[in-house]
């Protein structure tokens, strides 16, 4: 058993994940969005403070933003940077489950199943996603394209961080290749001082049907 509990969120769900789980690890704490003081985190890529505290491999990880747009891009940040943390998501419906376990979660948990015994069997059982597999050989209904930027007037003056990508649009979108080349993470701090521009490419993610509507709104699909 791991002896780190990381929990990221502070809301109802944290305590009662903290009663349920405070007696199988010797350390756990509570992260909170965008507070100032020792235990605070925003949605950045930049995971080096905590890499420095903890031993990753001896963590479990809780996403548990009340936001499910807040909640995906933290799971797909810690992904990002931590490629074998086990990650648990706390998802609202089936849709957010799909799009966290796409964003990389080791598991989700429905927050109407936040009870001991469930908990405990996942991290004793955990479960390794095909979800991307799945899009890499299209077995599923998420799939994954590049769409390049001919039609910027929508997003005039905004940054890649100032839209909520899954609420409006219903996908994800994890990097950004500029004109040069350079790719870039969604929540890296480049991209977030980058406003978006014709000829940008969003690597994005998403079902058939709204991968293709946003294609027709911004552009067209990248060869």
């Amino acid at each position: 058993m791991l002896n780190n509990a990381l929990l990221f969120g502070n809301n109802e769900f944290t305590l009662e994940i903290i009663h349920n789980i405070s007696s199988h690890y010797k350390n756990v704490q509570v992260f909170k969005l965008n507070s100032d003081d020792e235990y605070g985190f925003d949605l950045s890529d930049n995971w080096d403070d905590l890499s420095k505290k903890y031993d990753i491999d001896d963590c479990v990880v809780f996403c548990n933003l009340e936001d499910i747009a807040e909640n995906i891009f933290l799971t797909i940040s810690l992904r990002d940077s931590f490629k074998d943390l086990r990650i648990i998501a706390l998802s609202q419906d089936k849709e957010s489950s799909d799009k966290l376990l796409l964003a990389g979660a080791t598991r989700v948990l429905p927050t109407t199943q936040t009870t001991a015994n469930t908990i405990v069997e996942i991290l004793e059982k955990p479960i390794v996603t095909s979800v991307f597999h799945n899009i890499l050989y299209g077995n599923g209904a998420l799939k994954i394209a590049e769409i390049k930027v001919n039609e910027h007037s929508m997003f005039n003056g905004k940054y890649p961080s100032d839209i909520e990508w899954s609420r409006e649009h219903g996908i994800i979108v994890i990097s950004i290749v500029h004109e040069d080349m350079k790719r870039e993470f969604i929540y890296s701090s480049k991209a977030k001082h980058h406003i978006i521009r014709n000829g940008d490419i969003f690597v994005v993610v998403g079902y058939e049907q709204d991968i293709e509507d946003f294609k027709k709104l911004i552009g067209s699909e990248n060869e």
